[in-house]
């Protein structure tokens, strides 16, 4: 599962660095929880959760069976 959700990564990644941020996964857990780190300006954007739970799970969830949930280590 690791691989496939490194895959999803790299294709919302563009859209994180064009607003001057990035992700790093940090961690996939065995019940299906991923969980990442927001760089650069999505660490301290007022909209990273949104960014978060809109962008990088309902990506996650979609394309990678198993994905229960997405974190956001600091």
């Amino acid at each position: 599962m690791i691989e496939e959700v490194k895959k999803v990564l790299e294709t919302v990644r563009p859209a994180l660095q064009a607003d001057g941020g990035d992700v790093e996964l940090v961690e996939v857990t065995e019940d299906g929880i991923v969980r990442v780190k927001l760089t650069g300006a999505c660490g301290h954007c007022p909209m990273s959760t949104m960014t978060l739970k809109m962008g990088i799970e309902r990506a996650l969830k979609e394309k990678v069976p198993g994905v229960k949930e997405v974190e956001q280590v600091r």
